[in-house]
């Protein structure tokens, strides 16, 4: 494994391959089609560099291990607003997941349906390409060599544009209190309408989620808010007073350690973890996640789900080697859990259309001509 410690000697090390590479950070998202290639890990360009609490902006080496960029922020009461996934649950992997990875990836949890994913909150980045040039773009640099929105590009590109040294967040402010609406035992199709109720109303809902097999085994709808502690509660209370008419036993959960650890459960797709077959992460339109989980229903019975992003995301476990997209899927599907052969043989990453598939195969054939930057990871 090459783990350089210093941007110039990543350049060095890239300039001078001979073979294809791949990349990692803490080797914690083992998703994609498998690369065969001698590993570069990112490990070794760690540290955070500035940190500007008062301008709510963090920057830190790629290699940075997640959990101390926000032990960082926790210690001045901030934190990444976009909610990374731990990953490690569901794909039985281990090690340390990284801050570079995290926006690699774009890997953003249930809070984005109000902020946003991890690029809306990525400033600024620093990589090197596929031939050994160091690009930067956006935050405290300012500077486009290429004529790109290389922040953008980059936030979801999975290494195969350029490895990352560096990259800028802005932060958000801890809330003083959260609550979380709990709805018990509603069908999918009430808790998508419930949710989108919630989310269409003034209250500034911060996370919407429902299990058709909560913790005990019975459907439960999640609603959070968070804020200052009187508006919380007053939230909490018109909320819980708005979705009475949607059926189902309501509890309002105060306590920030039960909420944070029942978000965190959504957060890490935990009704997943452990029960074998393929994970499939779903984007549709909301009102269509009910109709798609029934047309998987009636084939797999046992399918396991869960809705997130007021149900506009569906996460689903089906048996291995099932492609969901066979089916009539009206959405955006990602192979997130799989053997290898499953994800050698069935497209990971939703195909593009034909004018897109173009130009992602020229932004390739531009960052990395070589094609030596994790080749083949998302599809051709």
């Amino acid at each position: 494994m090459m783990t350089p410690t210093t941007e110039a000697e990543l350049a060095e090390l890239i300039a001078h391959a001979r073979d294809p590479l791949w990349i990692r950070g803490g080797g914690t998202r083992d998703i994609g089609t498998p690369v065969q290639g001698a590993v570069l890990s990112t490990a070794g360009l760690s540290g955070v560099s500035l940190y500007e609490p008062g301008a709510l902006t963090v920057v830190a080496g790629a290699g940075t291990p997640l959990a101390d960029v926000e032990a960082t922020l926790a210690a001045e009461g901030q934190r990444l607003a976009f909610e990374p996934m731990d990953h490690r649950g569901l794909l039985g992997t281990t090690g340390v997941s990284t801050i570079g990875g995290v926006v690699a990836g774009n890997i953003s949890g249930p809070r984005r349906i109000q902020v946003g994913a991890c690029r809306d909150s990525l400033l600024g980045v620093r990589f090197v390409d596929g031939v050994g040039r160091v690009l930067k773009n956006g935050g405290r640099v300012m500077k486009n060599v290429t004529g790109y929105d290389l922040v953008k590009l980059m936030a979801g590109s999975w290494g195969t544009l350029g490895v990352l040294t560096e990259v800028s967040l802005k932060v958000q402010a801890m809330p003083e209190a959260v609550g979380c609406v709990l709805v018990n035992g509603l069908s999918d199709e009430d808790a998508v309408a419930a949710m989108s109720a919630a989310l269409g109303s003034p209250y500034d809902v911060s996370g919407a989620a429902h299990a058709p097999c909560g913790v005990d085994g019975h459907p439960v709808t999640m609603i959070r808010i968070e804020g200052l502690e009187a508006s919380v509660a007053y939230r909490a209370a018109k909320l819980k007073e708005e979705l009475a008419k949607f059926g189902g036993d309501m509890v309002v959960e105060r306590d920030a350690n039960k909420v944070a650890a029942g978000w965190a459960w959504v957060r890490d797709a935990a009704v997943l973890q452990g029960g074998g077959g393929d994970v499939w992460r779903i984007s549709v339109k909301p009102s269509d996640g009910p109709k798609l989980v029934a047309q998987l229903r009636a084939v797999f019975a046992d399918a396991t789900v869960l809705y997130d992003w007021g149900g506009g995301l569906v996460w689903v476990q089906v048996p291995e080697g099932t492609d969901v997209r066979l089916m009539p899927l009206q959405g955006h599907a990602t192979l997130i859990g799989a053997g290898d052969v499953t994800r050698s043989t069935v497209s990971v990453f939703q195909p593009e259309p034909a004018p897109l598939a173009t130009l992602s195969r020229g932004l390739r054939a531009k960052f990395d001509p070589r094609g030596i930057l994790n080749p083949g990871l998302m599809g051709a």
